[in-house]
């Protein structure tokens, strides 16, 4: 801690210490469960904890993830207090309407197919099971709130396989976090990363959106994809797809190409991320004609707040520059810049 901080700035970041260590607790305490233990809670415990209907399935539902994930919340204050900041305003029931109505869902068909290492498939989530539906929500205080889902029938979702591991999957947590970068792009796209070609869909029916290149390594998922999808898509003419390295293309080829905006998709979930977006990140910053959009940015730039946070604290002078230097907008200059600024730069 610096040496410069008065005694009030160091009991706030003491206690921005403690929000730190809680929101690895609550992290580490939904990993297990939903790595381990995400169909543990089923119809019967719902009708159980719910006396009838008397409470709401979410209210059941915190109730008993309180309970699976170890948390004593009738005598042991601190578990209480957990439950009542994090799990409880993370527990949403979903209804399946607006997914089922999604217009990928409803216009394109995908079969049981192969291609080498990779297969076009169908997963479900059953009653009940628990996961991740939308990306980190970041409280003025720094706690950290992941959103947890379930449906109370089952939902099946077409997904891509890597060597039988789920590459990508078009469920909730993919189509709510697309959501804001599909909504923003036009013009010319290019987006680092195929998949399903979710994004490349939606991003086809903007009228506003005239063309979208695709970049993606693997020939393979490629094939798939041209084989089996893009051709129900209603505007294929708009879509390109390339394949190259994503960071060869954006540092050999696009630079003489012009592009509005670009969404960068080349992770499979926030753990292996962190390195690739920091790495892209700094790459952005030749292209500024272009708009960078990244998937799950808000998670990525959690794993990167923390990883900073003994330094930010050992250089700033007060509270508010810690404050400052653990902001997003601060993060979001940090990551594209190849030095680590001033906290108040």
């Amino acid at each position: 801690m610096s040496q410069f901080l008065n005694p009030d700035d160091a009991e706030k970041v003491r206690e921005l210490t403690e929000i730190r260590q809680r929101n690895n607790e609550v992290s580490w305490m939904l990993c297990d469960y939903l790595n381990n233990h995400p169909c543990f809670i089923k119809e019967e415990l719902m009708d159980s904890v719910s006396h009838g209907g008397a409470l709401s399935e979410e209210t059941a539902y915190f109730a008993l993830l309180t309970g699976v994930c170890g948390l004593d919340i009738e005598s042991n204050e601190r578990d209480r207090q957990l439950a009542n900041d994090y799990l409880r305003p993370a527990v949403k029931k979903l209804d399946m309407t607006p997914y089922l109505n999604n217009p990928f869902y409803r216009n394109i068909r995908i079969p049981e197919a192969k291609c080498g290492n990779w297969e076009l498939t169908h997963e479900t989530y059953q009653p009940y099971e628990a996961f991740i539906y939308n990306d980190l929500l970041l409280k003025t205080d720094f706690k950290e709130i992941p959103r947890i889902g379930f449906f109370n029938e089952t939902f099946q979702f077409p997904a891509v396989m890597e060597n039988g591991h789920e590459w990508m999957a078009i469920k909730p947590n993919e189509i709510e976090t697309m959501q804001p970068a599909i909504d923003a792009i036009e013009g010319h796209v290019v987006t680092f990363g195929l998949g399903l070609g979710y994004f490349t869909y939606m991003a086809s029916l903007k009228e506003t959106v005239q063309h979208i290149t695709v970049i993606d390594c693997d020939d393979e998922a490629i094939s798939l994809f041209k084989k089996y999808i893009l051709p129900q898509f209603r505007y294929k003419e708009k879509v390109e797809i390339i394949s190259a390295d994503a960071f060869e293309y954006a540092e050999k080829t696009m630079p003489d190409k012009t592009f509005d905006f670009a969404f960068v998709d080349l992770w499979h979930d926030v753990s292996d991320g962190l390195e690739l977006y920091l790495s892209m990140k700094k790459k952005e910053q030749r292209f500024s004609q272009t708009k960078f959009l990244y998937w799950m940015e808000e998670s990525l730039l959690s794993g990167f707040r923390w990883q900073l946070f003994d330094w930010v604290i050992s250089h700033a002078a007060s509270y508010n520059e810690i404050r400052h230097g653990l902001s997003k907008p601060f993060l979001l200059k940090l990551a594209a810049s190849n030095t680590k600024v001033r906290i108040l730069a």
